[in-house]
């Protein structure tokens, strides 16, 4: 699987047709402690850069964005029980939602694991 990144703090997993998204590590610091996620609907078509989810904390709520087109396919309903998962595991169990990835030239404009490090540094 191929992990990309986006300029607004989200990471993607790619497997496939299948994108998972979440935020990344660097992005639930800066919200601080998580206590309201809201997911997008399953069959919701997502374009690039559209807002898909939201992510409330004590500090702030943010929008999660869409990084690339495609369809929900699933999302992660132990993040609506449980939002605090974002804070304890940003880059694993706490994923957002799954997209069918509807156009893969889209992934190009992505950065990889040391871009993201150096666009955050």
């Amino acid at each position: 699987m191929t992990t990309l990144y986006t300029s607004d703090h989200e990471w993607l997993s790619i497997d496939g047709d299948t994108a998972t998204i979440g935020i990344t590590d660097y992005a639930q610091a800066q919200l601080g402690d998580v206590v309201f996620v809201e997911l997008p609907q399953v069959g919701r078509a997502l374009k690039k850069s559209e807002a898909a989810a939201v992510v409330e904390s004590v500090k702030a709520a943010s929008d999660v964005y869409a990084p690339i087109t495609g369809e929900v396919i699933e999302v992660n309903q132990a993040i609506v029980d449980e939002p605090a998962l974002v804070n304890t595991d940003a880059g694993g169990k706490a994923w957002f939602f799954k997209l069918k990835i509807a156009d893969r030239a889209e992934l190009g404009g992505l950065m990889d694991e040391a871009a993201y490090k150096a666009h955050t540094a």
